[in-house]
């Protein structure tokens, strides 16, 4: 079976926790991140996972301008599964968060599966010098920063998103009270299967990165979902490449780029989002696996096509 099974690599370009001062190849611009996004399908990406960043001073923005920037090329120059991010920054509200992909209509979106604190603070202590103000103000906030997406909220984005543009999800779960969070919705009839359940490890406020941990939020999703979810993992930090590893050993699909980690190995800065794809892929395909096209990820994710999105 293993050496059958197909691995969807997911890439998350640039999200919205790290800052450009913490590395120079963080994608900012929409040249930037049409660019790492490229070659990250060219290095194996099935899916790209994408934030937007104010073009001049790196900060997240929800500006569906900025989106419409570089979403185009990236499907013009690949046939990539498009996932936009419904978490947004620390400074959104919910309906700032969500305006931009029901706009857009794309085949896939993150949901988050619970409010949670989210704690960005300690990386004040690697530097004393930043390039732009917003930065230490903005870690400094998540200090008393409750991220937000309550039951109400996760309902207004399964209907907006999910019944009103055909748009599916990588649910993000943060901890194993996510994972109860999504079978309750999945027990109301708001979300069908296929699921694909990302894990996340290693947030300040989330599930700890340690593989005990990692196998047990695996036993909970086969207990909860049986055969009707696909696994995915992802690490914060160091942990990135070791967990992913561990994930595709153990049945998983795996999600790696600089929004988690903005580092290819220790102390070595990742000079773009495809280094850290071909790393992954190497690894994965020494110990067997195959890893899927994104024609492949999308018949596993029952995904509507690229043909049906509105950019």
């Amino acid at each position: 079976m293993a050496g059958a099974r197909k691995v969807i690599i997911t890439c998350a370009v640039t999200g919205s926790i790290h800052t450009p001062s913490m590395t120079p190849h963080l994608p900012i611009t929409p040249a930037q991140i049409a660019k790492n996004s490229i070659d990250a399908w060219q290095a194996g990406a099935a899916i790209i996972h994408l934030h937007a960043r104010d073009p001049i001073d790196g900060r997240p923005t929800p500006d569906v301008a900025v989106f419409r920037q570089f979403l185009p090329e990236i499907k013009a120059a690949t046939d990539a599964v498009i996932n936009i991010t419904t978490g947004g920054g620390h400074n959104m509200t919910v309906q700032e968060r969500l305006a931009a992909p029901v706009d857009l209509a794309p085949e896939m979106c993150s949901m988050n599966m619970g409010s949670m604190n989210f704690g960005l603070f300690p990386a004040l202590a690697s530097r004393k010098e930043w390039l732009h103000p917003w930065e230490p103000q903005y870690l400094e906030a998540s200090r008393d920063f409750i991220f937000r997406n309550t039951f109400k909220d996760i309902e207004y984005g399964l209907q907006a998103l999910g019944e009103g543009c055909g748009t599916r999800f990588e649910f993000e779960c943060y901890d194993i009270g996510h994972l109860y969070n999504l079978a309750h919705f999945i027990d109301r009839g708001l979300i069908k299967p296929p699921f694909f359940v990302q894990s996340i490890f290693g947030i300040l406020g989330g599930i700890g990165a340690d593989v005990e941990n990692l196998l047990h939020m695996k036993r909970i999703a086969d207990k909860l979902f049986g055969s009707d979810y696909q696994w995915s993992v992802l690490a914060a930090g160091r942990h990135q490449m070791p967990f992913t590893n561990i994930a595709g050993l153990h049945g998983g699909h795996v999600r790696v780029g600089l929004e988690d980690s903005i580092y290819l190995g220790r102390g070595e800065l990742a000079q773009d989002n495809a280094a850290q794809v071909r790393k992954i892929r190497g690894i994965l395909e020494m110990q067997g696996l195959e890893i899927a096209t994104a024609s492949e990820a999308r018949a596993m994710l029952a995904l509507k096509g690229p043909d049906s999105v509105r950019f």
